[in-house]
């Protein structure tokens, strides 16, 4: 017979000689990064030298050394080289197949007066066949170095454009997208004339005759749709691939789509099935209250494709943009006095949509950007949240919430609303808001980062492509720095500091779709989607930020695009 004693001494060494064994020395990750700075964005380990994934899930996070027990003869090991990693970056706010959509149209962004916009277009008609549709975006009167020849209400007149494309519908969407220029081609087809009354929430801008100059305001950008209606349309399955590729190439693994039709999410999830995303999608679904009711009772779309499609919330618009003088103000416009800016969809249609968000448990994300329309929602989200003893846990959103009146600041708290908001647009419009607003109410309401934050809300951040570059790089730059286009601080006090900013980009942007137990933070057991950077954003010079690169972007623990 053996000792008991002997036999327990035995066990005990055997027992601490396979704790001593790592798992994964049993079992090797599938991917290693290991030599770099890893900024986890997780409170409980914030720095670490090195990771390790198996399957899609992060399974170590440590020194070179812990995880270099995780590597067998067939792990891919990347070598960073002292470069970054961080979690991967999370668009809180885009238009997924619009951005697809434009990089197959003309780009109006980088154009510096409207005489650059008619050369551009002239420059399409030329390789048109007669009668094609020309379609292009981004143009935005306010950031011009000059004005046109012809002026009103700050917009140019159409007959510059309309002499050089007679035969060609021209239509082109403002920056913001909530504006359209039409030529005089686009017009006739549409049947647009001076007899056009405006339509609910939309507004022709017209001369002093009375007759349109090819400005269409909000919904009024409607009306020319029959100047498109014979036109060729792009491949869904072509755009999505594109928008997905772009999103890759600059970071973003995971993309919270601001509005799609159930139409356009049949088609991501049949990609998703396929796994054929690439990019993982987080949708708002964007349709009338009417549908809506037929579609929540059988919607259930969570997770697809290995988590790279959920239907999460519903989308809706109750003003229009600064820039068109579309966004709902309190108060009448500065340089507008006639108007305080549209309601683009009824108080109470809104509110019948909350009632759907909360019988079906949806994240309700509505569209405001003036203070008068953030506060209308407030209320709204107020009396829907107060229905339910779950109100404030359910994370609505606010999307923009650009321009708020002070007092409606702590609503957002008291409410468990998330700002989802888009720090490029500060910076991108900076220079001209005070033109809108005034100085007063510049100052006490536009773009307040830090009120919100220090009052306990959750900012999460993004950049509404293709209304401003899907890089997230650039918007990390304008968050954390409020530097206007000339050089100026745009109220710096309340910019964002570096982690706050990296923060809003991944785990907020999680907690905003209730996905921070997937994603978000550089934390075992949560899905690897990371980036490698080949600088530290969170250390270099303020002003070399926006020149950092992304070299690498991984999801899933594959590399899906290699700079």
């Amino acid at each position: 017979m053996h000792c008991p004693l002997v036999c327990r001494m035995n066990l005990t060494w055997l027992l601490v000689l396979l704790i001593s064994i790592p798992l994964a020395a049993q079992k090797p990750a599938d991917l290693v990064l290991t030599g770099g700075k890893v900024v986890t964005v997780d409170s409980g380990q914030p720095e670490a030298r090195a990771l390790a994934a198996r399957g899609d899930s992060i399974v170590a996070v440590g020194s070179e050394k812990q995880i270099a027990d995780y590597i067998g003869p067939e792990t891919l090991v990347i070598d960073l080289n002292g470069r970054l990693v961080v979690p991967g970056f999370i668009d809180g706010h885009g238009h997924f197949m619009s951005l697809g959509r434009s990089l197959l149209q003309l780009d109006l962004r980088p154009t510096r007066n409207w005489q650059e916009v008619v050369k551009l277009v002239e420059a399409a008609v030329a390789e048109a066949k007669p009668g094609e549709l020309i379609r292009g975006r981004g143009w935005h009167q306010e950031k011009w170095d000059r004005a046109a020849e012809r002026v009103h209400q700050g917009f140019p007149h159409h007959g510059s454009l309309s002499a050089i494309s007679p035969d060609n519908p021209v239509i082109l969407r403002h920056a913001s997208g909530h504006a359209s220029f039409a030529n005089a081609r686009a017009m006739e087809m549409a049947g647009i004339d001076a007899s056009t009354v405006d339509p609910a929430g939309g507004e022709l801008v017209r001369d002093d005759e009375g007759n349109p100059i090819g400005v269409f305001r909000e919904t009024a950008s409607g009306l020319l749709g029959p100047a498109s209606r014979n036109a060729s349309a792009a491949d869904p399955r072509r755009v999505a691939e594109l928008a997905s590729k772009e999103c890759l190439s600059k970071g973003i693994t995971s993309f919270q789509d601001a509005g799609s039709s159930m139409s356009t999410v049949e088609l991501f999830r049949t990609l998703a099935k396929e796994k054929a995303l690439g990019v993982r999608l987080w949708v708002m679904l964007s349709d009338s209250n009417r549908r809506l009711s037929k579609i929540l009772p059988s919607l259930d779309i969570i997770g697809l494709g290995d988590d790279h499609l959920t239907v999460g919330g519903i989308k809706r618009l109750i003003d229009g943009a600064l820039g068109s003088h579309g966004a709902w103000l309190l108060e009448p416009y500065s340089d507008k006095p006639d108007s305080t800016g549209l309601n683009t969809t009824p108080v109470t249609s809104i509110a019948e949509t909350a009632r759907l968000a909360i019988e079906h448990r949806l994240q309700l994300c509505v569209h405001a950007i003036g203070d008068r329309a953030n506060r209308e929602i407030l209320d709204i989200y107020q009396q829907a949240l107060g229905s339910v003893p779950d109100g404030k846990k359910r994370r609505w959103r606010i999307e923009h919430a650009q321009h708020l009146h002070p007092a409606d600041v702590p609503r957002f708290a008291e409410l468990g609303v998330v700002a989802s908001m888009q720090g490029i647009h500060c910076t991108s419009d900076g220079t001209w808001v005070p033109d809108r607003l005034g100085p007063e109410r510049t100052a006490s309401g536009a773009y307040l980062w830090r009120e919100l934050i220090d009052s306990g809300v959750v900012v999460s951040n993004g950049t509404d492509c293709p209304v401003e570059d899907v890089d997230p790089i650039h918007c990390y730059h304008a968050t954390v720095s409020r530097i206007l286009s000339d050089g100026t601080e745009f109220y710096p006090e309340r910019r964002m500091t570096r982690m706050e900013a990296l923060r809003s980009y991944t785990l907020h942007a999680a907690y905003a779709a209730f996905q921070e137990d997937q994603k978000g933070s550089v934390t075992v057991g949560k899905l690897c989607d990371v980036v490698v950077l080949d600088q530290d954003i969170l250390s270099c010079p303020v002003d070399q930020i926006t020149a950092t690169k992304v070299d690498l972007t991984i999801i899933g623990g594959k590399v899906l695009f290699r700079r």
